[in-house]
């Protein structure tokens, strides 16, 4: 390399380190983005983007097969599973490629290779850049930004093998659709990939250890999508523990015991989606300032580390592990280090969303904790089944709840489950970020007809003044 020398250096390219570079870039600042793999990292190439990809996939597949209430009908519909795989991956490569130009749009200097911290020079970070173990160069800058990403965490006896025991890679690109599969864990990973294998016709079992499915959202919800799934065909199986493991030739037979209880379950395929761990290791920790703590980074709330110059954000930084959280970190650090004043994010501000169907979304306190945290509460429900808009999609099927501050108005958290929930998710995200009260929401004007009109009617519902219902 002929330029060694920047003002920041990233380390990974994922979510959060693009969009830091980009905006550091912007900034006028002298960047480099260190990437082992391929631009966009797990989010663009193995995550987020793929999987919404193969989502749309099997939506289409169950509108198909569900046309008559519409007036139409389809003879003899089928799919080529290969050709499905193979427009997600496609997807994926467009916009790993569109990463690439946006970084050189910003004059940002991209890098092959393994990133690792290599100690300091004359007050600057050092950052030494190897491939297949060999070292290619050596990086200085004043500032580093560490944005490894993470990976899927893996339970003994549940290896993948690449063929019978799947992670979410080699559940987005199998060779052939399986007829029945075991998906262990009921995350926003687990759900979404349970939710495409049975939309595109496979027998699926969910095993989750907690006493319900998508544990992180509110337990209205939660109950609200079980239902919805096992209506859809699935079979649920929550305060599970899992048992001996038999592999066969192109089965799967797994003791799962519940209540006491212990039934054999057998699948052509298990997925397991059980959580993830931080990229920490072989990366220059050793010797820093940096503190790990259960694989991933300590920072403060401007997102640095104990080691001054470091900073790291992303899912190595820790929960939530959200695309959307990374990226926002990464302005925040890149603003810093070019001198600007920035605010901290508040991790009650951050949207969750699950692309299943119905889909999921939410911020904020779910009941429980808006409770345990001493708030008297006024908490607001309308369902679907109330919205024009939702019966003439022929979708229904769905509610939204809100949950206020009595005594102040504030809205301490809103949830959503049904169509296009998490496009619509952001309206609330935006009263919580502006400091909105229930006032400002209930004088709000939303469209008619529109299913976003169910907001409204939650909101009003928490002060006795729902409309539709």
């Amino acid at each position: 390399m002929s330029t060694t020398q920047f003002d920041v250096i990233v380390i990974g390219g994922g979510p959060g380190g693009y969009v830091a570079a980009i905006r550091a870039g912007q900034l006028g600042l002298k960047v480099a983005v260190v990437e082992a793999a391929q631009l966009g990292g797990i989010c663009l190439n193995w995550g987020c983007i793929p999987t919404k990809a193969l989502l749309r996939a099997s939506e289409i597949n169950h509108m198909l097969h569900n046309l008559g209430e519409f007036g139409f009908a389809a003879d003899n519909v089928r799919f080529d599973f290969a050709k499905v795989v193979k427009r997600s991956r496609n997807v994926s490569a467009q916009l790993s490629a569109g990463v690439a130009h946006l970084l050189k749009k910003h004059k940002v200097t991209v890098i092959n290779g393994f990133g690792r911290l290599a100690g300091t020079a004359g007050g600057q970070r050092k950052v030494s850049v190897s491939v297949d173990g060999k070292e290619t160069a050596t990086l200085t800058a004043p500032s580093v930004v560490v944005a490894t990403g993470a990976r899927a965490r893996v339970l003994p006896g549940l290896e993948p093998d690449g063929k019978l025991v799947w992670s979410y890679r080699e559940a987005m690109v199998p060779t052939e659709l399986p007829r029945s599969l075991l998906v262990i864990g009921s995350g926003a990973i687990g759900v979404e990939f349970a939710s495409f294998y049975r939309n595109m016709g496979a027998e699926v079992t969910i095993v989750e250890v907690a006493d319900r499915i998508l544990p992180v959202e509110d337990a209205e919800i939660s109950a609200f999508a079980r239902k919805a799934l096992e209506k859809q065909g699935m079979k649920i199986l929550t305060g599970a523990k899992l048992g001996a493991i038999r592999k066969g030739d192109n089965a799967v037979t797994i003791d799962v015991t519940v209540g006491g209880k212990t039934q054999q379950v057998t699948v052509e395929r298990v997925i397991s989606a059980v959580g993830i761990v931080g990229n920490v290791e072989n990366i220059g920790l050793e010797g820093t300032a940096i503190e790990v703590d259960r694989t991933h980074i300590k920072v403060d709330p401007y997102c640095r580390t104990g080691e001054k110059g470091v900073y790291a954000i992303g899912d190595i930084a820790g929960a939530p592990w959200l695309a959307h959280k990374a990226s926002h970190e990464g302005v925040m650090v890149a603003e810093q280090i070019a001198g600007r004043s920035v605010h901290p994010i508040n991790p009650l501000n951050i949207p969750g969303c699950t692309y299943c169907r119905p889909q999921v979304a939410s911020v904020g306190m779910t009941e429980e904790k808006a409770k345990a945290a001493g708030h008297k509460l006024r908490v607001g429900r309308f369902p679907f089944i109330g919205n024009g808009k939702a019966i003439a999609m022929g979708e229904p099927e769905g509610m939204v709840k809100t949950i206020f501050d009595d005594a102040t108005g504030e809205l301490l958290g809103a949830h959503m489950i049904g169509p296009e929930v998490t496009e619509m998710i952001q309206g609330y995200v935006i009263a919580r970020t502006g400091e909105l009260t229930d006032a400002e929401l209930k004088e709000t004007i939303f469209p008619h007809p529109t299913i976003s009109e169910t907001m409204h009617e939650a909101v009003l519902a928490a002060y006795d003044g729902a409309l539709h219902i």
